[in-house]
């Protein structure tokens, strides 16, 4: 009878041990105390975006047997390239030594303009002009010659200075250029009025990306035109425009902000279509 006792008194602590590590604990939901939110909205965008692909998923299941082979092999429908829509990294930096096959012109590209004061100062004109394909790759960055006499050249912020516009473009075969890029592709950027209005362009309204006026950024921020220093601070986790801007690096961040919340921006769009 001690044996037995002992055998069964065994049993009763492994149950109770096996119901211990099968009891759910609360997640933590405290927030960071360093004011920067976008981890825990990373994890929001996450969340909604599998959502959305799971009910993407299942009406493709229904309209075609293709689908069938895919969800055997555990291969996402929504992959693209080698990013996995959905999946985040945290605090990833583009990295601007892309291969070669990533320097090509992208069906998203990202725009940035420098401008500088003409007239009492206040008015802009354009300066320079960087554009980047979803990689990050710098595929056009041109300083333009002025067209009319220069007041401020604001090179605190602009980054410009004099013998950078002696020495630029004719602001008439920049603005072809230019135009010739934006053809029918989808343009993200950051306050994009500003850059098409300094240049003179219009882009279909359906194919543009605005960093400043994406409603979850406003959300996010509280803002209701929220800065792209912000932006990137909060959402991406690093830090731009310390001291002169600088065009490049501002369209790659307007890019980077595109490329992570994509899912959702472009599901957002379809659905209002």
């Amino acid at each position: 009878m001690g044996d037995l006792d002992k055998l069964c008194g065994k049993n009763k602590s492994m149950e109770k041990r096996q119901e211990e590590s099968t009891t759910c604990k609360k997640p933590v939901t405290k927030r960071s105390a360093s004011g920067c939110n976008w981890k825990a909205y990373k994890d929001m965008i996450h969340t909604e975006e599998s959502g959305y692909d799971k009910k993407k998923n299942n009406s493709t299941k229904k309209s075609s047997n293709k689908s069938q082979k895919f969800k055997k092999s555990n291969v996402s429908l929504h992959e693209t390239g080698n990013t996995k829509i959905g999946q985040h990294k945290e605090k990833k930096k583009y990295d601007y030594t892309v291969p070669e096959n990533n320097k090509k012109i992208t069906k998203q590209i990202a725009i940035d303009c420098e401008m500088v004061g003409i007239g009492d100062g206040s008015e802009s004109m354009i300066a320079r002009v960087s554009i980047v394909n979803k990689f990050g790759y710098c595929l056009y960055d041109k300083y333009v010659k002025p067209r009319e006499k220069v007041q401020d050249y604001r090179t605190a912020v602009s980054g410009i200075y004099p013998h950078h516009l002696k020495n630029g473009e004719e602001f008439s075969i920049i603005q072809k250029e230019v135009a010739d890029i934006l053809k029918g592709r989808i343009l993200v950027g950051h306050a994009l009025k500003n850059d098409l209005a300094v240049l003179f362009l219009s882009h279909p309204w359906k194919s543009l990306r605005d960093t400043s006026r994406y409603k979850p950024f406003r959300q996010i921020t509280k803002a209701n035109t929220p800065s792209l220093k912000r932006l990137a601070l909060e959402l991406l986790g690093i830090e731009i425009q310390v001291g002169e801007h600088n065009s490049v690096e501002d369209a790659r961040t307007a890019m980077q902000l595109y490329m992570l919340y994509r899912t959702k921006w472009e599901s957002e769009i379809y659905s209002r279509r």
